[in-house]
């Protein structure tokens, strides 16, 4: 009898130890992998959200990594802390890539945000006074596009340079001041100067409605399409072309038309 019932514990505990097993494989074979990609709060983090479940049902877990400025994501993906990110346009890239030193490369487009001018003194361009006082991001490439935004309404005109500072003014008839600033503080300092140039993820965070509140906006056709960007050699990856694919779908341009009501625009 003593035998009989040590063979049935014997044998459950077999069985249970099989289905453990089994159980454990099972959980290996639906493990998501993981995507860490960086993003700036509005409204690239926003956009990745909706990425999530799409990622999710093709097998990845979209992991997103704030940042609150231009230059840590980049060397994260370049470091290989990150596996992409999400808060840049091209022509940035290539002028990061040259000061830096970074082999990142694009992927993929996917959407369009119109830098505009804001004004907490100004209610229209009409009221701007001689000496007034402007103020642009200070990265090379979002100064110098900034800058192309008061040449292409007559306020300056500029010295054939491939990207523009205030140094590279050839004729100023408003006497314009131009403040180089941290594309993050530009925002903060509305009270302080006539006007400032903002890129539009952060006039969302401040709650500034670029097709409500810029004075001047560029317009749709504009070259400085937001892109995801990975270290050179990733780009083919099945978890980058799984991220292109999800970022480039018929659910994310339908978001970013519903969300953002023309603000920000699909670029693909």
């Amino acid at each position: 009898m003593l035998k009989n019932l040590l063979k049935l514990l014997l044998t459950v505990a077999v069985a249970l130890g099989l289905v453990a097993c089994t159980d454990s494989k099972e959980e290996k074979k639906v493990e998501s992998k993981v995507i860490k990609v960086g993003a700036t709060p509005v409204p690239h983090s926003e956009i990745l959200e909706i990425a999530q479940p799409l990622l999710k049902a093709k097998g990845y877990d979209l992991q997103i990594v704030e940042f609150t400025d231009y230059v840590t994501p980049n060397i994260a993906v370049d470091e290989g802390e990150l596996d992409a990110n999400f808060f840049q346009h091209e022509p940035y890239l290539i002028e990061f890539n040259k000061s830096k030193n970074t082999k990142l490369v694009k992927t993929v487009n996917v959407h369009l945000e119109p830098m505009g001018l804001y004004s907490n003194k100004l209610k229209n361009l009409d009221e701007l006074q001689d000496g007034a006082t402007i103020a642009v991001p200070n990265d090379p490439t979002n100064e110098s596009r900034a800058l192309d935004i008061l040449e292409k309404k007559g306020l300056l005109t500029f010295n054939d340079v491939q990207f523009k500072t205030a140094l590279d003014i050839k004729d100023n008839p408003k006497n314009l001041k131009i403040k180089e600033l941290d594309a993050p503080q530009l925002p903060r300092v509305l009270d302080e100067v006539d006007g400032a140039i903002i890129n539009t993820n952060y006039a969302l965070a401040a709650n500034l409605n670029p097709m409500k509140d810029a004075l001047i906006i560029e317009p749709k056709d504009s070259p400085y399409a937001n892109i995801i960007v990975v270290k050179q050699g990733n780009e083919n990856s099945e978890a980058i072309k799984a991220l292109n694919e999800v970022l480039n779908s018929t659910e994310i341009k339908n978001f970013i038309a519903s969300k953002y009501e023309g603000s920000i625009v699909e670029a693909f």
